[in-house]
């Protein structure tokens, strides 16, 4: 068996083609190879090796219009053919026979270009379960080559088989010669013209491209500089995913020393999103080529990122937490739900024998809350992928009284949940009041009347002019502001949207024109549905064929659409200065039970709809429809107006509506017993001011509460 070398004596000049794009698109598609063609050269005496052509078979024969007019090749030609794993073996076989024909030993496989090796053999191979042999993760690109001996010829990206013989004066028979067949003499000529007695310029082949065998653990620093055009956004990534299968899915791609970062939500949970980071700008670009490749049966997306972006979710600063990760190819495992009584000899006697920590007690982190209490999380390291296995088959054991979750992890999770617990203040600071603006009043639809259609599986990219253009004619009949994007609770779509007709008769016609119509790559479905059931949606709840289940604490909110119907003054409302509710209630432990939650959320179902518009220096324009307040989950996307004292005094005055009190005189409570109260958390509290009658104004309190609040305390929390 031959070895590659970086610094071998003979190339093995490859070319291939999938049952797809052909060129610079080469793999982006994700179609299979179905043909090899190559030949050995010896670059010491100029021999050259037999040229050999093998077609692969490959599960899916359809070739696409452009591969077939291309390559001249037909399904019922390949249906013949060997899988790539035989021919994988014959080509090492082929290969082995011709170097010791020309007396070598050992060789690098030269390519057109990098897409063959990184964007087509290696993801293939991986989700197919091969080994590739260590040769394939050396090569050099033909083209760097080139560019390198002959510095005048255009750009590396412009050039081509054709562009670089053209130069050297090689002709090229394409009409006598099978494809690929032209391409390997062609690249052949083009070695021969840089070999130092052929060349004034002296090139020699030393400096091969690598592939990295496997991904690379690590901390990242938040004053790490990183370039921002070196990083992409996955999304839509399965949940249970971990940095490894990041890194399956970018195979052939060289990716950063700890350079994936999964996302998570506000509730601590991985949102299906990632960021990860390549070892420079080439490698971020062909990893944008594999946009909605699959992982699984899903396809995920891959979007261009910042570095900034990548550094709030992977970087930190805690010496702790870089003292912990500065043992690499290490495996990590997080530990959830924890008692928080624990000890490091509980979670150790929890793991057992069959998996030992590395470094024992040192090889634990538990994740703390600024005062010290904690969390209930914790981080494990493991040596080996054996010891992390046998730990994940105790997800959901017991220790004490309660279940224990494991999952694998990653360096930047460790990173992010401890700068989320490690940023969350005991006692938040409360901002300047602020006052929301709001256009003239009009009402959403309401009461049982059928008036309105329910847009499900939208496309995630699709947007209001999507959805106009979706209707056709029908958008004549939608109401003004009638058009309603639901997102879900991390602030994207949702795959949902509510349109309000201006009657019953032309909902239904809407219903059944447009139902399982296409939109982009997916088809619609369109129901007819009432004002009533669709506001109950809109709050959180669910509409099914079992009817309507109610919504939850944390409620949904609408998007604003980017449209405007006609351009309306900026009015100051006068019955509210209200406080944004994200500084009310930090994004952390949500599910926990949380007076200040639930009453949030009463008040959001009680109040009427308010309507928000960014300031847009000194003039407002009508650019959303109704917006339902956000939930304390969710991220907010409009911009407030900061209100001056004196017009919160004034609108104060004038419609005696109760003021907040002082910034400072609201606390959250987290954490209580599900089983908590009113009565029990007033007296926690015993011994403290408070001011009842201050908070009737921003919180729905019925009498019973109120009975209780008047009675001979000394302080409130909400």
């Amino acid at each position: 068996m031959t070895a590659a070398s970086p610094h071998s004596d003979s190339l093995v000049v490859l070319f291939g083609a999938t049952a797809g794009a052909y060129g610079a698109k080469l793999g982006s598609d994700e179609r299979e190879l179905i043909l090899l063609v190559w030949q050995v050269v010896d670059l010491h005496s100029k021999k050259l090796g037999t040229l050999h052509k093998c077609l692969v078979k490959a599960d899916n024969l359809e070739l696409s219009d452009e591969c077939g007019e291309v390559t001249g090749l037909t399904p019922e030609g390949l249906s013949k053919a060997e899988p790539l794993d035989r021919v994988l073996q014959q080509f090492s076989q082929l290969v082995s026979s011709d170097l010791k024909a020309l007396g070598r030993n050992t060789y690098t496989f030269c390519t057109d270009g990098q897409l063959l090796i990184r964007q087509v053999l290696h993801p293939e191979a991986s989700k197919k379960n091969l080994l590739l042999s260590d040769c394939f993760y050396s090569f050099y690109d033909l083209r760097k080559e080139f560019h390198d001996c002959y510095p005048n010829v255009a750009p590396v990206k412009d050039q081509t088989i054709q562009s670089m013989a053209e130069y050297i004066g090689f002709r090229i028979n394409e009409a006598e010669e099978d494809f690929g067949v032209w391409q390997v003499k062609a690249m052949v000529a083009i070695i021969f013209s840089m070999l130092p007695d052929t060349c004034v310029a002296d090139h020699r082949f030393t400096v091969p491209e690598t592939v990295k065998y496997k991904y690379e653990t690590g901390p990242c620093s938040k004053s790490e500089a990183v370039d921002s055009e070196t990083v992409i956004r996955a999304r839509g990534l399965p949940w249970q995913s971990s940095d490894q299968d990041i890194a399956r899915f970018f195979k052939g791609l060289n990716i950063a020393k700890g350079g994936v970062a999964l996302c998570l939500n506000a509730q601590g949970r991985r949102n299906g999103e990632a960021l990860v980071r390549f070892v420079n700008s080439e490698q971020r670009d062909l990893a944008l080529e594999r946009h909605k490749h699959h992982m699984g049966s899903r396809y995920i997306e891959v979007y261009k990122a910042t570095g900034e972006e990548f550094l709030k979710i992977a970087g930190g600063t805690s010496n702790e937490v870089a003292q912990f990760l500065s043992k690499e190819n290490q495996v990590i495992i997080r530990m959830r739900g924890l008692p928080f009584t624990a000890t490091p000899e509980d979670v150790l006697g929890f793991l057992g024998p069959e998996c030992p920590v590395t470094g024992g007690k040192e090889g634990l982190l538990f994740v703390k809350y600024p005062d010290g209490r904690p969390t209930g999380d914790a981080f494990v390291l493991f040596a080996c992928e054996e010891y992390a296995q046998n730990a994940l088959k105790k997800h959901k054991e017991i220790l004490g009284k309660r279940y224990i979750e494991l999952f694998r992890s990653t360096a930047a999770e460790v990173q992010q949940v401890l700068n989320r617990y490690m940023s969350t203040p005991l006692i938040p600071t409360l901002p300047t009041p602020i006052i929301p603006v709001m256009p003239p009043p009009y009402t959403i639809a309401a009461g049982s009347v059928r008036d309105c259609v329910r847009l499900r599986g939208l496309p995630y990219t699709a947007g209001i002019d999507d959805i106009l253009e979706f209707m056709g004619d029908a958008t004549a009949d939608i109401k003004p502001h009638g058009v309603h994007m639901v997102l879900n609770q991390q602030g994207r779509p949702s795959g949902d949207a509510f349109i309000q007709m201006k009657s019953s008769d032309r909902a239904f016609l809407v219903a059944q024109k447009c139902h399982k119509k296409m939109m982009k790559d997916r088809y619609v479905e369109v129901f007819q549905c009432s004002g009533e059931e669709m506001n109950f949606v809109l709050m959180g709840g669910t509409l099914n064929r079992s009817g309507l289940s109610p919504p939850p604490c944390k409620l949904p909110c609408l998007s604003p659409p980017a449209y405007a119907f006609q351009t309306a003054a900026a009015v100051i409302p006068t019955e509210a200065a209200l406080y944004q509710s994200q500084a009310l209630l930090p994004q952390t432990r949500s599910q926990q039970a949380s007076a200040a939650v639930a009453a949030a959320a009463a008040a959001a179902a009680a109040s009427p709809t308010v309507t928000y518009y960014p300031s847009q220096a000194a003039q407002l324009y009508m650019n959303y429809t109704a917006y339902y307040p956000s939930p304390p989950v969710s991220p907010t996307t409009v911009g407030y107006i900061t209100a001056p004292q004196a017009a919160v005094a004034a609108a104060a005055s004038a419609t005696h509506t109760p003021m907040l009190p002082q910034p400072g005189a609201l606390v959250r409570m987290q954490g209580l017993p599900y089983n908590a109260g009113m009565k029990e958390i007033l007296s926690f509290f015993q011994g403290y001011q408070y001011a009842p009658d201050d908070y009737n104004g921003l919180i729905q309190i019925n009498d019973q509460a109120r009975s209780v609040l008047q009675a001979p305390k000394d302080w409130v929390c909400l």
